[in-house]
């Protein structure tokens, strides 16, 4: 029979990366989490190397080092790819030239030696870096074995099929088994089946192309161009001895409509490379497009989205994963939060606000780079503008400050540039790092010029963050800094006279305080 009161807390519908590390956030802030993944295996080719390759940014990599996973991350990904040097590249970036690439936009590279790295003088150096190439797999299986370690239920082969809520709880069905929650939160993917039960609206644009990402065996395969090329057809990226990716402007006609056979591959190959190439067999075959859609809402009651079941866009640039985990890192806490009866009022909207602009801004990233692969001769026109931009140290800046994303800046409001942004990685004098004093989960007020106020201050909120005193190598002229659990700053001051917006930010962000002003 039913139980009158939820068993778990949080339900999560999907299990990969952001629904993992979800359940790691929760866990840390002692919330029962049940994750449930359609899926039995966790293991697929596509999650493997080449296809499974992705590039993490520096918000992940930042978030990845403050919860004390990355170096897990980082050997898992080595050890994977210890069979090929070669494969440490994703199939649609990799080019033979003598400079190593900073990063790309729609196939336009630029590079670290053109980058001003002055224009961000609030970042300091960092352990966790600007990027990382990892593959799905190694990261789910890091995400996968901390989440189980810190106590998520993890279930495999139970997709999320339907689900009823009241006002204290949701009922989920998935795989002939009911679960009672408090919380549902979908990262069941751009097809998600909590979405479309929950009514979501998912507003956006529809494809403009079939993408094939395939693993073949040529018979002639000199007559392929090794890199990406552009053709009067469309696009396509050739690595050896036989990854390629092309995409055909069909409006995504051919998208999971029919099995993708080696004939068919053979016949779109041949028209968009122009070339007389013969498959002697095809190993791997995926596809997928540029349909860019978002929800209107992140969350209808108690069901919430992130990740892909949020917002959906083509796998240009690689930025879908970080979008993803940057939302289970902005929705973690304040969940946690809400679920503990500590939450400040408007605390779970503010994911809402912060993430729902970032998704919008990374789809319309995406929606760029498909206009300069169009095969036009108007596009081809705009490519050479844009790849001499890109060329320029302007141009250079400008676009690694997005793709590595360090534009990232939530409106909080504030005067001071740190507000909003992912705080920079203080040492201390003794050695410490923040990323290292961010590992708890908690918040931190960093007192670089010892006094009682703030001292005291932090005390009246009885451990909700931490308060950490002590000058630090650079503290690029601040005297104090008021850290959310995500890593984002909520408050920085210059001197003693702006102590009061330290403890605007602390109610803001981490409710009313336990007692009065001491």
């Amino acid at each position: 029979m039913p139980n009158s009161q939820p068993i778990y807390e949080v339900v999560i519908a999907g299990g990969g990366p952001v629904g993992l590390f979800l359940a790691c956030e929760l866990r840390l802030a002692g919330v029962s989490v049940l994750v449930l993944e359609q899926a039995a295996d966790p293991l697929s080719p596509l999650k493997a190397l080449p296809f499974g390759m992705r590039g993490l940014s520096a918000p992940t990599l930042e978030v990845l080092d403050r919860r004390g996973l990355l170096d897990d991350v980082r050997e898992a990904s080595q050890a994977n790819n210890a069979s090929g040097a070669t494969k440490a590249f994703a199939h649609w970036m990799q080019q033979q030239q003598q400079r190593r690439p900073a990063g790309h936009f729609a196939g336009i590279q630029f590079f670290n030696e053109d980058i001003d790295v002055s224009r961000w003088p609030y970042r300091l150096p960092s352990l966790a870096g600007v990027n990382l190439a990892v593959d799905m797999q190694s990261l789910e299986t890091v995400l996968a074995a901390r989440a189980t370690a810190m106590g998520a239920e993890i279930q495999r082969g139970v997709g999320v099929e339907a689900f009823e809520q009241t006002d204290n709880t949701v009922i989920v069905r998935a795989g002939g088994q009911t679960f009672h929650s408090r919380w549902l939160v979908a990262c069941d993917g751009g097809r998600s089946a909590v979405r479309k039960a929950g009514g979501f609206e998912f507003a956006g644009t529809d494809p403009e192309f079939t993408g094939y990402s395939v693993e073949v065996e040529l018979a002639n395969p000199e007559t392929l161009r090794v890199g990406r090329t552009y053709t009067r057809t469309g696009m396509y990226t050739y690595a050896q001895p036989g990854t390629i990716a092309m995409v055909d402007f069909d409006r995504g006609a051919f998208h999971r409509t029919q099995p993708i056979t080696m004939d068919h591959v053979q016949v779109v190959l041949r028209r968009i490379s122009g070339a007389d190439v013969t498959l002697t067999a095809l190993r791997l075959a995926t596809t997928w497009t540029d349909r860019a859609r978002q929800a209107t809402a992140y969350r209808n009651g108690r069901v919430m989205l992130a990740g892909d079941a949020a917002h959906t866009h083509s796998p240009l640039g690689g930025q879908g994963l970080n979008l993803g985990l940057g939302d289970a890192t902005n929705l973690g806490w304040k969940l946690a939060a809400t679920i503990h009866g500590r939450a400040p009022a408007g605390l779970l909207d503010s994911y809402f606000a912060e993430r729902h602009p970032e998704g919008a801004r990374i789809l319309d990233w995406s929606r760029a780079q498909v206009a300069l692969m169009r095969p036009t001769p108007s596009t081809r026109a705009l490519e050479s503008i844009i790849r001499d931009l890109i060329g320029t140290r302007d141009g250079a800046t400008y676009f690694a400050e997005k793709v590595w994303g360090l534009s990232l800046r939530y409106d909080l409001g504030g005067g001071h540039p740190l507000v909003g942004r992912s705080a920079p990685d203080f040492t201390l004098i003794d050695g410490t790092r923040v990323g290292k004093l961010l590992q708890d989960g908690r918040g931190l007020l960093l007192d670089f010029a010892p006094g009682a106020p703030l001292r005291l201050l932090a005390g009246r909120w009885q451990g909700r963050f931490n308060y950490i005193s002590g000058d630090a190598e650079n503290r690029l002229g601040l005297r104090a800094i008021l850290i959310r659990p995500d890593g984002m700053v909520a408050s920085a001051i210059e001197s003693a006279a702006d102590d009061q917006g330290v403890r605007q930010a602390a109610e803001r962000w981490f409710g009313e305080p336990d007692g009065p002003p001491s």
